[in-house]
């Protein structure tokens, strides 16, 4: 099967990263084996190093490759059949699967697959290149470039007392890298940490790692929040910080109602606790949404998150944090990871910003990202009745799907990794064994008549997998 999103134009780190692929699969499959350095493919395929770093970071992404802090990049070993893989962890198992030439990767939530902006980055950028030449482009700002970070404190104002400043705003290589650098500046190391659930996998993995004591409030039933239980464990553990969603909760799809919104920034001013706001979908609601939860809490104790490459695509990695405190430790942390970013490449996308052709992208994504989110739905009805229930997504790519009848979400898993096609089973959205009956599946393929087959399939793994 082939279902992968197509793509009008054909860009320098497409090429690369088919290069890469290719090397990849000619080197060993059974120990990390390390990849040349950006410096080494730049001089060998006669290209610069951002396109490099951006092919780079797309396969890192993709599970295909890690990188090490001084030492490099390194190719995942793959397992020469499933059955290696079998009792290894699930994430280590989707990555892994999603190495295997010729998978249907159903598993992700990328809206930027129903359009980007990579033709209007790159058309932005040959005209900057003319006015910055390369003499004249600086890599000594770590926290990103000026333009861009003034677009977003702009952006991120919504009144006098909820204003930012340039210098508030800190850009990264890519979301990974400037989480990494916050969990660092905040000392979260045995804290106690309380995330909204499901939670996004990057950022569950990277605060376990880093040995912080995750508390998940799983969202009700209903989508609503649980207040009484939100407030017992601010009052009874040691919280730090709280992670929440700036208006939608992905990949559940569950949003704080007003009530809500004002009752939680109420206890995280009561009890003094850190707000970390994930607003890495806060623009993509298909319709105008409440305000979001930063406009009500304390600013002081108020720290954002986000990227660009949901909304623009993957000619815009970086990722980007705002803080109000603590900014002369993250200058520190920024300084030490020593990011090299393409500063023409962020003033094309502060351009975007400034001459409102984001606004306008974003408006024909959210509407492109609706059309497609009913047409799913049809399908699902079509194909997967009395299989699956939802509720229809309000924003984002894809579905948060939960079995009727009770089933082995890991054997649905690896039925269908067999067809190749590849789910994300609920459980990677938590630490402590929630969403075993739940399932991430893609929206943002169109025109393709094996979708049609792949539910059908699905459909059939969750009748062979059920327990009762």
């Amino acid at each position: 099967m082939n279902l992968r999103g197509e793509r009008q134009a054909d860009f320098a780190y497409q090429a690369v990263y088919r290069y890469m692929i290719s090397l990849i699969n000619e080197i060993s499959l059974q120990t990390p084996v390390k990849l040349p350095s950006l410096r080494q493919l730049s001089a060998r395929l006669n290209v610069s190093i951002s396109t490099i770093q951006y092919a780079y970071s797309l396969l890192e992404k993709e599970g295909r490759i890690y990188s090490v802090a001084k030492s490099g990049y390194f190719a995942w070993p793959v397992a020469a059949n499933s059955q290696v893989m079998a009792g290894a962890d699930l994430l280590e198992r989707l990555y892994a699967a999603a190495r295997r030439p010729g998978m249907v990767v159903l598993s992700g939530d990328e809206p930027a697959l129903l359009g980007s902006l990579d033709g209007d980055l790159l058309t932005l950028e040959r005209q900057l290149v003319r006015k910055y030449p390369h003499q004249l482009q600086p890599w000594t700002q770590p926290c990103g470039v000026w333009e861009l970070r003034a677009a977003l404190a702009a952006r991120y104002t919504s009144s006098p007392t909820r204003c930012w400043q340039a210098d508030e705003v800190y850009i990264g290589a890519d979301l990974r890298g400037v989480l990494e650098i916050l969990i660092d500046a905040l000392g979260l190391k045995g804290t106690v940490v309380v995330t909204e659930s499901p939670c996004d996998y990057l950022v569950l993995r990277l605060l376990q790692t880093a040995g912080v004591r995750v508390i998940e409030l799983p969202w009700l039933a209903d989508g609503s929040f649980d207040l009484t239980t939100f407030e017992h464990l601010l009052h009874h553990e040691s919280v730090h910080l709280v992670l929440l969603s700036s208006v939608i909760s992905m990949p559940s799809g569950a949003a704080l109602s007003v009530p809500e919104r004002l009752q939680v920034a109420h206890l995280l001013d009561q009890y003094g606790c850190w707000l970390l706001e994930d607003d890495t979908f806060g623009e993509l609601s298909y319709t105008p949404s409440q305000a979001a939860l930063r406009n009500l809490v304390n600013p002081e104790r108020l720290i954002v998150f986000s990227s660009f490459e949901k909304v623009l695509g993957p000619e815009a990695p970086f990722g980007y944090l705002l803080s109000h405190q603590i900014g002369s430790e993250l200058q520190r942390q920024f300084l030490l990871r020593s990011f090299r970013l393409s500063s023409i490449r962020q003033r094309a996308i502060a351009r975007l910003y400034q001459s409102g052709r984001f606004d306008q992208h974003l408006q024909t994504l959210r509407q492109h990202l609706q059309e497609q989110a009913q047409a799913m739905s049809l399908r699902l009805e079509a194909r997967m009745a009395g299989r699956v229930s939802y509720r229809m997504p309000v924003a984002g790519a894809s579905f948060w799907l939960e079995s009727v009848a009770p089933v082995d979400m890991r054997l649905v898993f690896q039925s269908m990794l067999t067809q190749q096609v590849i789910i994300a089973p609920g459980e990677l959205f938590s630490l402590s064994g929630l969403h075993h009956q739940h399932m991430r599946v893609s929206h943002t393929f169109t025109g393709h008549p094996n979708l049609d087959i792949t539910l059908d399939t699905l459909a059939h793994a969750l009748l062979q997998s059920q327990t009762g």
